[in-house]
């Protein structure tokens, strides 16, 4: 199977689980008799070891084919979701999570390396549009299991089949992966490479984009039910539609920055995130609120494909800070949500939309920074 095709396939598989954890976590706290709050420690432990997954990947990637990783993190994949959909106690569950979160540090940092090395901007926004995709049809898919009679653990048991089949298809496509070429050692008292001075704002951008990306949509139906006013149908609808806007945004942008180049996506995009939160703040009806939201998705959208080849340094040969890059927006898509979802807990659902305004903003100075 071709590497582009493969990874496309990866990304939508891995998006399944992660999209679909709200739906089913109601079902799965009931089984094994525990409290909502619970599902905080598997995001913690689940980011921890994310995090740590996709540093240590994008060292060895300096040695070793992105195939391999990519097969081992599936497997993972499959196999906690296999052991998931077997338990009858929360630390299996929580150890189930972490084991997720280390194959898919693992798979996100293999396909973002070499997606950097061997796509343009095109590809790798297409690449990225498969995971939007995937997040949108979870949620459905899941829905449709659970209404024809399936329970919690018949859904994560067929993701786990899904898993094991990309495992055993990036086995066997291994030969055709190639070591992205390492970048040439500077001499000695050269000055570092620009990308390698810009590397801690272009990491901590990362983390502050995924972190929005993320609170916007676990946060989204909350602010739109409970701060908007809006039905539960309705606003389940205005959610999948902004995950639907991460798959168009980056289908229909990534052939423009090829054309015109990554830069001004970006630039572009970093204003656009900001205008979306305003939009969903403002005290105006709530189909501005909506209109935010989607805005705020559309421009979100081409931001991390993008950010992973300036991050990656001239011919995407920086896998180590590539694996940096994706282990701090593991950790932003949890710590940021989290740091918001104390706001709700504490001052009430519209406080969603001013925090995703702050978090827009911190975004663009980090990344005009980054610029500098």
């Amino acid at each position: 199977m071709p590497p582009f095709l493969l990874s496309c396939l990866a990304y939508l598989c891995v998006a399944l689980p992660g999209s679909t954890l709200g739906l089913l976590w109601p079902s799965m706290r009931m089984s094994i008799h525990q409290p909502v709050g619970a599902l905080g420690i598997m995001l913690v432990a689940g980011a921890a070891a994310s995090a740590v997954s996709s540093a240590a990947t994008g060292r060895l990637l300096r040695t070793i084919p992105p195939g391999l990783p990519l097969a081992i993190g599936a497997a993972l994949v499959s196999l906690a979701l296999a052991v998931e959909a077997a338990a009858d106690a929360l630390w299996l569950i929580v150890i189930g999570s972490a084991v997720f979160s280390v194959g898919f540090g693992a798979i996100d940092t293999a396909l973002n390396v070499y997606a950097a090395a061997q796509f343009g901007p095109k590809a790798i926004n297409w690449m990225h549009a498969s995971y939007a995709l995937g997040a949108t049809l979870g949620p459905l898919l899941v829905t449709a299991l659970l209404a024809a009679g399936a329970d919690w653990r018949a859904a994560l048991a067929s993701m786990a089949v899904a898993a094991a089949a990309i495992a055993v298809l990036a086995a066997l496509a291994g030969r055709r992966w190639h070591v992205p070429p390492a970048a040439a050692p500077a001499p000695d008292g050269a000055d570092v490479a620009p990308h390698r001075r810009a590397l801690l704002p272009r990491v901590l951008f990362s983390a502050v984009e995924t972190g929005v990306e993320s609170a916007a949509g676990i946060w989204g139906y909350g602010f739109l039910t409970a701060g908007r006013g809006l039905s539960p149908v309705t606003a389940g609808i205005v959610v999948s539609a902004y995950w639907a806007m991460m798959f168009v945004g980056r289908m229909l942008l990534g052939p423009v920055a090829q054309r015109a180049g990554a830069a001004p996506v970006l630039a572009i995009a970093v204003v656009g995130v900001p205008c979306g939160a305003l939009l969903m703040t403002l005290p105006l009806p709530a189909g501005f609120a909506v209109a935010g939201l989607l805005v705020l998705g559309l421009a979100a959208a081409p931001v991390f494909p993008l950010i992973t080849l300036v991050t990656s340094g001239p011919g995407g040969g920086d896998a180590a800070a590539v694996g940096l890059q994706v282990a701090a927006s593991a950790v932003g898509s949890a710590a940021l949500p989290s740091g918001v979802g104390l706001a709700v807990g504490a001052f009430g659902a519209w406080t969603v939309a001013p925090s995703l305004l702050t978090l827009g903003l911190a975004m663009g100075v980090v990344y005009w920074t980054a610029l500098r």
